[in-house]
């Protein structure tokens, strides 16, 4: 009997005492079968996505590290604001310039095979970059050498964003986006403390980007046990129309393209990292050591914000919970640009990457799920243009800043655009407030369609 028969729904609609013997009652069904349990761990049950996080954890430990002694070195040795903010700049070029045509590799050969070559080019330059601080280097030379790790980034970026999809049953994409995410802030937790420990405790920063150089060899090496991976690569020719496919394909999903224009802005005007130097000697008075907890102090709240969300059942209203974090995030930004305390200043840096996580999570999860495995390097070009370009970019704007407004007014005026970049968004995009969960991405791509 099909469930649309009438005389099964009378049954149901009578009273108890009227319904005929025969008729069948909740008791006579027995229980209903419980929903599967949620496992926060399902994707980390899977070969090929664990030796890929063991990589992606090491090689970003690395990258901090790194970072963390460019920025001290160069202020170090300058005492300049816009020194730190051409960082941002030199590293933004690349990603901006070479974003689309990375896209169409990644969809043309094996994933893996790019990430292990622009692997490679970026151990190459931590090394070339402890050579030219062991010696005092032209500052011409750590610029282009900077350039050249930027234009390796670029390029190797839209593979691994696309391969993690063909590690895991699209149904536990959710679960490794998680722990992607997490495995990255344990990395940057580590990383910045880590590389503040190694300069604080030699009298150079050689060991710092030797160690940046092991981490690399570590990804190159992890990323060669995965298995071939299921998805049959593009052979469309590299065509002009082919490279500019992901730009289209993102300006006709609204919501997409809502979500990464939100993160470009508010990461662009909000972010405070690049200057975070200036903080740690000026104003709080906490040298090289302090320095490295300050930049990892956003990257453990994330790590927060991440097994959280890996452990709870998926957001039922992730739209309004994506405004409400980025808004958090920008107050947090000027509650620390205003503090003078180091500890206070630390619970902000760690409230801002505990919202900034819940940003993270809805936009990788929709730009994945929504767009077919043929297109993914493409579309991940397209969302690491607005990545890359937020967080590069907002370097150059944060020194720029600095140098004519000094840090505080720096900071705080970021954090105060980031909530008016909420308001907009909101305006503008009214479907991003009323987005539910994220289970439902399938269906609006049908609608969409």
């Amino acid at each position: 009997m099909s469930d649309s028969d009438p005389s099964t729904k009378l049954a149901f609609e009578q009273p108890d005492d009227q319904r005929p013997a025969s008729a069948a009652t909740p008791e006579a069904i027995g229980p209903v079968p419980a929903a599967p349990r949620h496992d926060p761990y399902a994707a980390l049950r899977i070969r090929d996505f664990q030796f890929y996080m063991l990589g992606w954890v090491v090689t970003v430990v690395g990258s901090q590290i790194l970072e963390v002694a460019v920025g001290w070195d160069l202020y170090q040795r300058t005492g300049s604001a816009m020194t730190l903010g051409w960082v941002g700049l030199v590293s933004a070029i690349p990603i901006i310039v070479l974003a689309l045509p990375a896209g169409h590799i990644a969809d043309r050969f094996d994933r893996r095979y790019v990430m292990i070559s622009m692997q490679a080019l970026n151990t190459l330059c931590a090394v070339a970059l402890g050579v030219l601080s062991y010696y005092k280097g032209d500052l011409s030379a750590i610029y282009s050498v900077l350039f050249l790790a930027a234009v390796a980034k670029a390029l190797g970026w839209p593979a691994r964003s696309a391969l993690v999809p063909s590690l895991v049953p699209a149904e536990v994409f959710p679960n490794a986006i998680a722990w992607n995410t997490s495995g990255f802030q344990i990395a940057a937790t580590t990383g910045p403390a880590l590389g503040g420990f190694i300069i604080a405790h030699n009298a150079n920063h050689l060991a710092a980007y030797f160690v940046t150089a092991m981490c690399g060899v570590v990804f190159i090496i992890s990323i060669f046990f995965i298995r071939a991976h299921r998805v049959r690569a593009s052979r469309e020719p590299a065509t002009l129309k082919s490279v500019a496919a992901g730009v289209r394909f993102v300006f006709e999903n609204q919501i997409i393209l809502a979500i990464i224009t939100l993160d470009l802005f508010a990461v662009l005007l909000g972010g405070a990292t690049y200057i975070l130097p200036i903080f740690a000697k000026n104003i709080l008075a906490v040298g090289a050591t302090g320095f490295g907890w300050l930049r990892a102090s956003g990257a453990f709240g994330a790590f927060f914000g991440a097994i959280m969300m890996a452990h709870l059942p998926p957001m039922k209203r992730a739209g309004r919970a994506l405004l409400l974090a980025v808004t958090g995030f920008g107050v947090a930004t000027i509650i620390f640009g205003l503090s003078t305390s180091f500890w206070l200043s630390m619970a902000m840096l760690f409230m801002t990457g505990v919202f900034d996580n819940v940003s993270v999570m809805v936009r990788h999860t929709l730009v994945q799920v929504l767009t077919p495995d043929a297109m993914r390097g493409r579309v991940s070009a397209v969302n690491n243009i607005f990545i890359g370009a937020s967080n590069e970019l907002g370097g150059f704007e944060s020194g720029l800043t600095t140098r004519l407004f000094g840090p505080v007014i720096s900071v705080v005026g970021g954090g105060i655009g980031t909530i008016l970049v909420v308001i907009a968004t909101g305006v503008i995009w009214p479907q991003v407030r009323k987005f539910g969960s994220l289970i439902d991405a399938k269906e609006i791509k049908k609608a969409e369609g």
